[in-house]
C-alpha cells in the first residue's frame, strides 16, 4: 500500500477556540483576510465562536475582559472558564483540582469504576494527603499541575468533602453544550443540551441520575459514549436557562400551539402554555403556512377574485403608464408580499378556520392608493349599465384579456356600438342571451350583429318567445328587461 503524501494539516482537525480567541484579541474581525497555508475549516470556526460566545470570552465578535482573562492562563478557554468563574463562586481549589485532572490523561482509565469524576477527585486528595515518600502515579503528576493552578489562582488546597453538585456546576461551566438529561423512561440514555445523544455504560453508577454534566466522551456512532462526568442540579445554573417562546403551526388540526419553555440549550426544564403570542412571532408563523398550505385557506368571494381580475387586467392593459406601477394580486404576487399586505391583519388567527374570518377584501384593497382605486373604478368597472338601465356585471380575465358582458339580447336594444373598458381601448366580449338567459350570440361587433345575424336568431326567437317583442330594426328599438306584449 502506498504511504500518504503528508500528514493533515493540524488546522484542519485541532479544536480553534484558543486560535479564535487569540486573534479575536489581535482585533482580527475577519480570518479570512489573514494568510494562511491552509485555512481553518468555516465550520470548525463556528464552532470555536458559539463556545467562546458561551464561555462569555467575546461578544458579537469582541473579546470580552473575562475573554482577556482567560487567555492570559495558559490552558484551553474551556478550562480557563472553570478556573475563573470557579474562584469567584469560591470553589478554587476544587477547580484546580478538577482542571488539572481533565487537562491530564484519566489516571483510573482501565478500571471499572465508571464516569464519575468526584471518584478521581477523591483519589487525587488522597495522594495529596500522602507523605511525599509514597506519592506517585498519574495522581502525583495531576497534583502538580493543580499545585500550580492554586498558586495562580492564589488559593489554598482544600480538604473538604466534596459536593457532587458542585463539580458538575464546575464541569458545566466548562462544557456547556454537554449539559445532560436523562431520557424519558431510559436509565442510561442522556440528550445534550447539543442536541445529540450520550451513554453510560451499564455498571456506571452515576446510571439513573436525572442530570448530568459530561466532560469527557466519545463521539459515537449513533449516541456517544460517557468516560468523566459528574451530576447535576439544572437550578444550579441559572446563567444556562433561557426562556424560550415556542410557537409552532399544528399541520394535522390546523392550529397554533404556543408555549413558554425554560430551556438549557435543546433541553426542556418546563414548558407552559403561553398566554399572549408576541405578534410578529405570530405572523411570522402564520405566513409561513400560508405559503406551505396556498391562498386557498383565505375566503375568496367571487366579488374578490373579480377585483383582483380586474386589477391584474389594468396591470396588462396599462402596465407603467403615466408612472403608475400596479401591483401583482396573482396567486405568486400574493404569496410573495405576505408579510406586506396581510400579516399584520393575522393577529386573530389561531385556527385554520380563523383564516377564512378575514375582512379580506378590506384588507387587500389597501393595495392600492386612493388614485389606482379611483382609476380602477374608471376604467376596470365592476359593472356596466346598459340601454334597459340594468346594472350588468362584467368578468373580467386576470391575463387583461376581454371582459365578457353577459346580457339578455332585449337589454341591448338600441345599442349600436360594441361597449368598452379602459378609455375605449378594450371592447368587451358580449354575450347576447335569450329572455331564459341561455347563449345566443357572442361577438365583439354588436354592429355586425344587428346587420348580419340578428334576423336569423329573430326567427328563433319569436317561436321560442311569443309573448317578446322582436322588433325588425333592434338598433333604433327601445330597450326593455321583460316581456312586451307584441304588437
Amino acid at each position: 500500500r502506498f504511504l500518504e503524501r503528508s500528514r493533515t494539516p493540524e488546522i484542519l482537525e485541532a479544536d480553534l477556540a484558543p486560535l479564535l480567541l487569540e486573534l479575536t484579541a489581535w482585533g482580527v474581525d475577519d480570518v479570512n483576510e489573514l494568510s494562511w497555508l491552509q485555512n481553518p475549516p468555516k465550520v470548525a470556526l463556528e464552532q470555536a465562536r458559539v463556545l467562546l460566545e458561551a464561555l462569555d470570552a467575546i461578544v458579537g465578535g469582541k473579546i470580552t475582559a473575562r475573554g482577556r482573562e482567560m487567555l492570559a492562563l495558559p490552558t484551553h478557554p474551556r478550562l480557563a472558564h472553570l478556573l475563573l468563574e470557579g474562584k469567584t463562586l469560591g470553589w478554587g481549589a476544587l477547580a484546580a483540582d478538577l482542571a488539572a485532572l481533565l487537562e491530564e490523561r484519566d489516571p483510573l482509565r482501565g478500571l471499572e469504576v465508571g464516569s464519575d469524576l468526584v471518584v478521581r477527585l477523591e483519589g487525587l486528595r488522597n495522594t495529596r494527603n500522602q507523605t511525599h515518600q509514597t506519592r506517585g502515579g498519574s495522581f502525583a503528576q495531576i497534583e502538580r499541575l493543580a499545585a500550580q493552578w492554586r498558586k495562580l489562582l492564589k488559593v489554598q488546597s482544600d480538604s473538604h468533602p466534596i459536593d457532587p453538585f458542585v463539580v458538575g456546576q464546575l464541569v458545566a461551566l466548562a462544557y456547556p453544550e454537554r449539559i445532560a438529561q436523562k431520557r424519558s423512561g431510559e436509565r442510561l440514555s442522556y440528550r445534550l443540551s447539543s442536541g445529540r445523544g450520550v451513554r453510560l455504560r451499564e455498571d456506571d453508577p452515576l446510571a439513573g441520575e436525572p442530570w448530568l454534566a459530561v466532560a469527557h466522551m466519545d463521539a459515537g456512532t449513533v449516541d456517544g459514549q460517557v468516560y468523566l462526568a459528574a451530576p447535576l442540579e439544572p437550578l444550579d445554573i441559572p446563567w444556562a436557562i433561557r426562556n424560550h417562546k415556542n410557537v409552532s403551526w399544528d399541520k394535522q388540526n390546523g392550529v397554533l400551539l404556543a408555549r413558554l419553555e425554560r430551556k438549557i440549550g435543546e433541553l426542556v426544564l418546563e414548558s407552559k402554555a403561553l398566554e399572549r403570542i408576541p405578534d410578529a412571532l405570530r405572523q411570522e408563523i402564520l405566513c409561513k403556512v400560508l405559503y406551505g398550505e396556498g391562498l386557498a385557506l383565505l375566503n375568496w368571494t367571487p366579488a374578490l377574485l373579480q377585483w383582483r381580475a380586474r386589477v391584474q387586467s389594468l396591470r396588462v392593459w396599462l402596465g407603467a403608464e403615466k408612472g403608475e406601477s400596479w401591483p401583482d394580486v396573482s396567486d405568486a404576487g400574493l404569496l410573495e408580499t405576505l408579510e406586506v399586505w396581510l400579516a399584520p391583519h393575522l393577529n386573530t388567527v389561531r385556527r385554520r378556520e380563523d383564516f377564512a374570518k378575514l375582512e379580506l377584501f378590506q384588507i387587500l384593497s389597501q393595495v392600492l392608493d386612493w388614485n389606482q382605486s379611483r382609476t380602477l373604478e374608471e376604467l376596470a368597472p365592476a359593472k356596466m349599465q346598459v340601454n334597459s338601465g340594468s346594472q350588468i356585471t362584467l368578468e373580467y380575465h386576470p391575463d387583461g384579456s376581454s371582459p365578457v358582458l353577459a346580457v339578455r339580447l332585449q337589454e341591448v336594444f338600441g345599442l349600436t356600438d360594441t361597449p368598452s373598458v379602459a378609455n375605449g381601448r378594450i371592447p368587451v366580449t358580449l354575450h347576447l342571451l335569450s329572455p331564459a338567459y341561455r347563449p345566443v350570440q357572442v361577438t365583439q361587433d354588436l354592429r355586425s350583429f344587428w346587420k348580419n345575424a340578428y334576423f336569423e336568431v329573430r326567427k328563433e326567437l319569436k317561436i321560442r318567445y311569443p309573448k317578446h317583442a322582436w322588433p325588425e330594426d333592434p338598433s333604433s328599438a327601445v330597450a326593455v328587461r321583460g316581456a312586451v306584449r307584441r304588437r
